[in-house]
């Protein structure tokens, strides 16, 4: 195999994938093939690549002299035949199985013996474009992000029968490149795909159960969790032409896995053409692709609390203990005692359950019940989120939003739900991760990197989940299950192992 850095590197397809792989590999120092049968395609993919360039010189990122010559090593070509210098080519086009097999089977025609071959896709399986091929030991994939040159990860996927050197070139490739090589096994989704089911899935699943709306979802995402797009925000930036397919595809592609259930609602849009910005409307309107928010619905006003005192409930102690801490800041009167008096407001801290079921199991007045979600602390200035149950009487929520806001903290109201909005998003989005390293499909450090690069979160759902903790985690999931007898909600054995014995998520066996 040629040495890395003596490489030439050819690229099949000149759309905004192919463009943004020959950027970066030609500002690493690579001579480029850029290979597309359309002449047009091949002339806008290096006029745009050049105003790309010119503009990062013009504000002090490149010299104009390395413009020059990293767009000097770039040479654009019209047929496979001319890509037979090449010691990589990638395949960066429609994503048919049949189409990339045929293109394989052409480059193997013509390239070196020890030429490696990696494809783009984001949804295909490696093994099964690798199966056309003679030599499938030199196939993997080589998964970038749009656009690539900003988004500093790719997926090297290894097929059934990659060999672990063609696996270290493409690493060491990537690195010269400036990108993170993130490993996993061909699996539906690889990383990222995989790990990014639960953020929207859960979304949609909390919609159309008629907990709230999607802009108070996208809100709690956004300002609780502390992610720079809520579900909603991301579907519409996407558009559902691509998320709902790849949705459907990846809930089959692993049998009908619950946890990764699509929605009706992506579904019905999807036929009705309301994809998102690209088509103007979605989920929020758009005007020249600016984001109209929707009119706020009548919010419930506050209302006074006439020093009236407040229980709160010390099943979750922990939980129990934030409220009252906060409370009292505030100077509110908290009662002492198992049960509250007939004159308090009484708070709960559920973890995966509902509102009702704590009135229920504890035996509380449901009149008078306020759930307040504490999983993410309760912090000044981070939104905060309280539901009542169906029988809570509205000038109770008034009060307790009067409470909760005493600090200039934003207070969302939901109607009743197993674990809120953020519980149900980030249990789900940790539990997903947690089966990702079982199954071995990558490690909990590439986990990791590729969901906190590859999605913008603000940390890895593994090392999120072991701030919050495993046993709350795994606690959230529990009750979720309990209310919704759902198995999407099911703990994994990574995290309830990890949980039990009080060890790291990101511990490996």
């Amino acid at each position: 195999m040629t040495p890395v850095e003596n490489s030439t590197i050819g690229i099949v397809g000149a759309g905004a994938m192919g463009q943004g792989i020959a950027q970066i590999a030609a500002v690493a120092g690579y001579a480029v093939r850029l290979m597309d049968i359309d002449a047009a395609a091949r002339t806008r993919a290096v006029e745009n690549i050049s105003a790309i360039l010119n503009k990062l010189s013009s504000k002090g990122k490149l010299e104009a002299a390395d413009v020059t010559t990293a767009l000097g090593r770039i040479q654009t070509v019209g047929a496979v035949s001319e890509l037979s210098e090449c010691n990589l080519v990638v395949e960066a086009i429609v994503e048919r199985l049949d189409v990339k097999r045929s293109l394989f089977a052409q480059l193997e025609d013509v390239v070196r013996e020890d030429a490696v071959l990696v494809s783009n896709t984001s949804s295909l399986s490696i093994t099964a474009i690798a199966a056309g091929c003679r030599r499938p030991d030199r196939v993997a994939g080589f998964h970038f992000f749009n656009p690539v040159p900003l988004m500093k990860v790719v997926e090297i996927v290894r097929g059934l029968q990659s060999s672990n050197q063609t696996i270290e070139y493409l690493v060491a490739i990537a690195g010269r490149f400036g990108h993170k090589a993130v490993e996993c096994r061909d699996m539906p989704g690889f990383i990222v795909n995989h790990a990014g089911r639960a953020l929207n899935t859960e979304g949609l699943r909390i919609v159309q159960e008629g907990v709230t709306d999607e802009k108070t979802v996208d809100e709690i995402v956004r300002e609780q969790m502390g992610f720079r797009m809520g579900p909603f925000e991301l579907l519409d930036l996407t558009g559902l032409d691509v998320s709902h397919p790849v949705m459907e595809s990846i809930y089959r592609q692993f049998y009908d896995e619950p946890r990764f259930r699509p929605s009706p609602i992506t579904a019905i849009r999807l036929a009705g053409g309301v994809l998102g910005r690209k088509s103007g409307s979605g989920f929020y309107g758009y005007d020249n692709g600016a984001k109209i928010l929707p009119p706020s619905q009548s919010p419930l006003e506050s209302a006074p609390v006439a020093n009236q005192p407040v229980w709160v409930s010390s099943r979750h102690a922990d939980e129990g203990r934030l409220v009252r801490d906060l409370l009292q800041s505030f100077g509110v009167e908290i009662e002492d005692g198992t049960t509250p008096t007939e004159r308090a407001l009484i708070v709960v801290t559920p973890l995966g359950e509902d509102a009702t079921s704590c009135a229920v199991s504890e035996k509380l007045d449901a009149t008078r019940l306020i759930a307040i979600d504490t999983l993410l602390g309760l912090d000044r200035g981070v939104r905060r989120v309280i539901m009542p149950t169906p029988a809570t009487q509205e000038e109770v929520v008034g009060r307790v939003k009067t409470l909760f806001s005493m600090d200039g903290t934003p207070v969302s109201i939901i109607r009743d739900s197993g674990g809120f909005v953020a519980q149900r998003i980030v249990a789900s989005i940790v539990n997903t991760a947690c089966e990702i390293a079982q199954q071995r499909i990558a490690s909990p450090e590439h986990i990791d990197e590729a969901v906190r690069l590859g999605l913008g979160y603000p940390l890895g759902p593994l090392a999120f989940g072991g701030r919050i903790g495993a046993q709350r985690i795994l606690t959230v999931l529990k009750g979720l299950l309990a209310v919704y007898a759902d198995p999407r909600y099911r703990p994994g054995v990574w995290l309830s192992r990890r949980a039990s014995l009080g060890l790291p998520l990101t511990m490996i066996d």
